[in-house]
């Protein structure tokens, strides 16, 4: 065997090949999440165009309000105070904040810029440019079944 072929090793190259690794495993393990972060996995719309809640209709009282998930995105379930069931996205036109009822005002609220919405959807004051998208509600029994179209 041909002497140099090979070269000796040596402790101190073995040492920068260990701290060389150790160090690229350490900015691979920092950045990967930091890169996560800022760039997050793409949410696909739901192709659902119904779904059964699981409240039954007696527990949504008069004048109250519920947040409910339809496909990948919010919903709110409104019990008008007249009884009547309304639903419609959650999700608000201006700058897609989660609305909430609420009871004091007997309306649609949006926190996040205070944006308005009366019990049909309809923007009432406020920056939101457009409606929020209504819901057909149907309660069968002791289920309450939103569908996106009639």
């Amino acid at each position: 065997m041909a002497e140099g072929a090979f070269p000796e090793p040596s402790r101190r190259g073995f040492l920068n090949w260990f701290l060389g690794t150790a160090a690229g495993a350490f900015v691979l393990s920092v950045l990967y999440p930091v890169s996560r972060y800022l760039v997050p996995p793409e949410v696909t719309e739901s192709t659902a165009g119904t779904v059964t809640l699981a409240i039954k209709p007696e527990e949504v009282k008069p004048n109250s309000g519920q947040i409910f998930k339809f496909g990948s995105r919010p919903g709110i379930l409104v019990r008008t105070s007249q009884g009547e069931l309304r639903a419609f996205t959650a999700v608000c036109t201006h700058l897609n904040c989660t609305v909430q009822y609420r009871p004091d005002l007997q309306h649609i609220w949006c926190a996040c810029h205070n944006g308005h919405f009366d019990l049909n959807g309809r923007n009432i004051e406020g920056p939101p440019p457009r409606p929020l998208d209504a819901f057909v509600v149907n309660a069968r029994g002791n289920q309450i079944i939103v569908s996106k179209g009639a």
